[in-house]
């Protein structure tokens, strides 16, 4: 799985098509989530399309997160979130500024607003999901 600073080496250089394809391309290389896991409980509130997103705790604490979407842009931001924050330890999300991690990317001027309205509330879900694990 590529850093958060490799995708954005890449990202830079493209132009507004391209940056779509990369962000449908990291959405297409989310490792599998089971149908099963996609549940009320997962869902995450206030998109435009339906998000989920669900910590998988590994054994030696850090947390890995399973996540899926309905759309396929949707699908690559929710994956551009877990760039930053997949495989750490919960007490380290939950005081990541994931918001400042993303804001090179200026997703909000390269995507329409129904499409970045949900951004808040997925890294609100890994947050809230880090902080409740790390206690």
């Amino acid at each position: 799985m590529p850093s958060l600073d490799d995708v954005y080496d890449d990202y830079e250089l493209l132009d507004a098509d391209d940056r779509y394809r990369l962000l449908i391309d990291l959405g297409r290389a989310l490792e599998p989530m089971p149908d099963a896991l996609k549940t009320d409980a997962t869902l995450v509130r206030g998109c435009s399309a339906a998000v989920w997103v669900y910590p998988v705790p590994q054994a030696d604490g850090r947390l890995h997160f399973l996540a899926d979407s309905n759309a396929a842009i949707t699908k690559g931001i929710v994956a551009l979130i877990l760039l930053a924050v997949q495989d750490r330890a919960p007490a380290e999300i939950a005081a990541l500024d994931i918001e400042g991690a993303l804001g090179r990317f200026d997703l909000r001027n390269q995507l329409s607003s129904n499409r970045t309205q949900g951004i808040p509330n997925m890294i609100a879900l890994v947050r809230e999901t880090a902080s409740r694990l790390a206690a």
